[in-house]
């Protein structure tokens, strides 16, 4: 049923181009999977931008399959879409489709997940916006490194990362900020696996360092999708007191908030999807709109971490 409903979208994407560009009123939004609570939070929050100025997103996720984006990416510029918000699902496979946008004169801006482009590249962004990651990925090490010292005395111990998805640019980074600041403290043991930003697969990888890993004092997952089912794989053992093992994810969900409030999930790291998404869909309406360009090419929001003591406050 699900693969019904994308064909009838995607043909129907090829029914909506305006007839002159200038009165182009249709804009793109390909990202990759609705599976993530992040990626619905972002459709939403961009279609309610798009409301408010007048004009149409056609969205479609990808099912994490870059092949199926780049069909997506290729039958918008068919369509003619006046521009494309973008979350690519590698930092670098849907460079080809992006260099198809600049040819057809699409505007392209990314969002959360930054492409990479060679040196000395023609392929041209008009702007990405997203979360500093590498930033957030040195706060929740810096945390957990104030939990281990106020529980241990010390910043010593085991801590876990489960890693994201491989060649996304958000892995990459909040693993390169996570590892930069764990790399400075001698006594602590880093052990990182890939759990694809899925909560079944950090289950999965938790339960295999719990078997392999004798102690385990802390554990940081790059979403809180994979720290959420780590927590699952902990709690069925029965031998975690989760007052002692300092947790944190990435991402600010419903599920996380709930567990931080609850007293399992030491803390969460907000990037604001919202304001995100909002923002890439502004900065692509006005280019195409009236041709003001953006402030600048990276505009990079500072991720905050939540915690138990300020997460009401937050959130108001």
């Amino acid at each position: 049923m699900r693969k019904f409903v994308l064909a009838i979208l995607s043909v129907a994407l090829l029914c909506c181009s305006a007839a002159k560009a200038g009165e182009n009123k249709n804009y793109g939004l390909s990202f990759p999977t609705l599976a993530n609570i992040f990626f619905v939070t972002l459709d939403e929050a961009v279609k309610a931008k798009a409301k408010d100025l007048g004009v149409n997103v056609y969205s479609l996720e990808a099912n994490n399959e870059v092949s199926r984006q780049i069909s997506i990416v290729e039958d918008m510029i068919t369509s003619q879409y006046a521009g494309l918000l973008l979350v690519p699902i590698e930092t670098d496979a849907v460079v080809p489709a992006v260099e198809k946008l600049n040819a057809a004169n699409i505007p392209v801006v990314t969002v959360d997940r930054r492409i990479s482009l060679p040196a000395g590249s023609s392929v041209k962004i008009l702007a990405h916006v997203g979360a500093d990651n590498v930033l957030g990925g040195e706060k929740a090490a810096k945390f957990i490194v104030e939990q281990l010292i106020a529980k241990t005395g010390a910043p010593k111990g085991t801590v876990i990362e489960l890693y994201g998805f491989v060649g996304s640019g958000p892995a990459i980074d909040r693993s390169e900020g996570f590892q930069r600041i764990m790399k400075q403290y001698p006594d602590i043991t880093l052990k990182t696996q890939t759990a694809d930003f899925m909560r079944d697969k950090g289950m999965k990888v938790m339960e295999d360092f719990i078997v392999s890993t004798p102690q385990i004092d802390a554990v940081f997952g790059a979403n809180d999708e994979m720290v959420m089912g780590a927590i699952e794989a902990m709690q069925a053992t029965g031998k975690f007191d989760f007052s002692k093992v300092v947790t944190v994810g990435f991402d600010a969900i419903d599920d996380a908030n709930k567990s931080i409030r609850d007293g399992i999930l030491t803390a969460t790291i907000e990037q604001f999807p919202g304001k995100q998404a909002a923002e890439g869909f502004q900065v692509l309406y006005d280019f195409v709109s009236s041709g003001k360009q953006p402030s600048s090419g990276l505009i990079l929001l500072e991720p905050q971490v939540v915690t138990k003591a300020n997460i009401d406050s937050l959130y108001k």
